[in-house]
């Protein structure tokens, strides 16, 4: 019988190591240099006003309860500067593609992270819907792994375990870059990353707004799970940390997943994980998908999609590239 090894870390599903190849994304994502999230939108394209820009949407309301039951005309589009008309409009619950993205890096062995990254990935699994939803698990230290492609039979994803004791850089915004392409060609409109890190990067070559470019280029929203040790989350607070000079990963961090639509909140507990899991996967669950016509002009369009209702918090892709060819 295969022994899983411990060091520096190993995957073990059903009892077996399996056979994992890993990327370098440096090597491999670019083969040009990214000065910006513009620049790093060339596979986002479309031809003239034939295709359709489609944006999910996430909406709550000021006590942060998902809203469900808003209509086309309660929503307007704001297309770098210039209004565009609504062409299609869907809504209600709808099954999700979702990359679960875990953190393997040395930095997780402090504090027990990496413990709690484990129940994370547990609760996740036990929070999507058998036959319904996909998913798929992804790992990265200085390299991205994948450990088991996309698939609707979740039973696969939860009896995994991951083993070991985290070791090496970590390339956090290169993985999240990389899922997100990945995440991009599945077929369910509701779909994201979920990432569960400590929130430190240390070897990535991208940063966070070329990350949040190629994200809401392919309209790909990012929710990211930071767990952290109880004596480094004053309170025990549930919600997006605050952006005083220790948390400073934090709060790019956060900005990263509001611009593409995303969410993060930060996790000390075990009843913190399971209530952020459940709550952003509800929000998941229930975005509203709008299409409208691309602009003419060449380049990136800076998106807004706002509520015409004031008391309203709306979150979507901050972005696409539009006017020339999608490659084949």
């Amino acid at each position: 019988m295969a022994r899983p090894l411990k060091w520096p870390f190993a995957v073990n599903v059903n009892g077996i190591l399996p056979a994992t190849v890993a990327m370098t994304l440096a090597a491999t994502l670019f083969s040009t240099p990214v000065s910006g999230a513009a620049e790093a939108q060339d596979q986002v394209t479309f031809r003239g006003g034939i295709d359709l820009v489609t944006a999910a949407v996430a909406v709550r309301d000021r006590k942060g309860k998902v809203v469900r039951d808003l209509k086309q005309t309660d929503f307007e589009i704001i297309d770098a500067g210039v209004p565009r008309e609504i062409r299609t409009f869907e809504s209600g619950e709808s099954p999700i593609s979702l990359a679960v993205l875990v953190d393997i890096s040395g930095s997780m062995s402090v504090g027990g992270n990496i413990g709690r990254a484990r129940s994370a990935v547990s609760v996740a699994m036990a929070t999507l819907k058998n036959g319904a939803d996909e998913a798929a698990l992804f790992t990265f230290d200085s390299k991205l792994e994948e450990i088991v492609g996309f698939t609707s039979d979740l039973a696969r994803l939860r009896r995994v375990r991951l083993d070991g004791t985290p070791w090496g850089k970590t390339s956090l915004f290169d993985a999240v870059a990389e899922t997100a392409r990945r995440v991009g060609e599945r077929a369910n409109r509701h779909r994201a990353v979920f990432v569960i890190t400590d929130g430190v990067d240390t070897g990535s070559r991208l940063t966070a707004p070329e990350v949040s470019g190629i994200a809401s280029g392919i309209d790909v929203p990012v929710y990211l799970l930071t767990v952290v040790n109880p004596v480094d989350h004053a309170g025990g607070e549930f919600g997006v940390s605050q952006t005083d000079g220790k948390t400073t990963e934090r709060a790019t961090l956060a900005d990263l997943a509001r611009w593409t639509g995303g969410d993060m909140r930060v996790a000390s507990t075990g009843d913190h994980i399971g209530l952020s899991i459940v709550d952003m996967f509800d929000e998941l669950r229930h975005q509203y998908l709008i299409s409208f016509e691309p602009g003419e002009r060449e380049g990136w369009h800076p998106l807004e999609i706002r509520a015409r209702k004031n008391d309203l918090i709306v979150r979507a892709r901050s972005g696409y590239m539009a006017g020339r060819v999608r490659p084949s």
